[in-house]
Formats: C-alpha cells, structure tokens, sequence
C-alpha cells in the first residue's frame, strides 16, 4: 500500500474527505518527525513506538571480485543515530 492507497482507506474508514484524510496523514507524519528530530519517542500502544538509537561506528568492507576489477578495501562506517520501528502486539498479531 502507497500513501494515495493509504488516504484512501482512510478516507473509507473514517467518511472524511480524501483531502482531509490527506492534510491529517501528513500532519501526523510531521508530529512524528519533529519529535524524533529532538530525540523523543513516539508510542502508539498496540501498534508501535519510534524511537531514536545510537548506532556504533563499526568497520564494513568492500569487496568487488569480477574479472576486470578487484577490490578488497576495509573502511569504517561512522556513528550515528537512527530512527527504530518497533512493532505493537496488537499491529504483529495482525500479521500473523
């Protein structure tokens, strides 16, 4: 399902017109990002939470082994924080 889908089913379910169920989709999409933009968490219970995460630098490589071309290169993929999706029970009882 695509966001046009989306406000959609939402215009369907709630008798709202498709441009309101389109301003409140983008408006919860807004809350959500400037929340996590100050490092907050958002939780909807029963569907799930946003959370911000540090992620640690770790080392990756780079390995590229074709007949003209070879590269076998380490590097370091830097620090940095990452928005995490964890499922509600209610939302992964759904998709099972």
């Amino acid at each position: 399902m695509n966001k046009a889908e989306l406000i959609s089913a939402m215009s369907a379910k709630t008798g709202m017109t498709k441009v309101d169920s389109a301003k409140a989709l983008n408006a919860f999409i807004e809350v959500v990002k400037e929340t996590v933009h100050k490092k907050e968490s958002v939780v909807l219970t029963g569907f799930g939470s946003f959370n911000v995460v540090q992620r640690s630098a770790r080392k990756g490589t780079i390995k590229i082994n074709s007949p003209k071309l070879k590269i076998n290169k380490a590097y370091t993929v830097p620090a940095r924080k990452v928005v995490k999706f964890n499922v509600g029970a209610q939302l992964a009882q759904a998709a099972r």
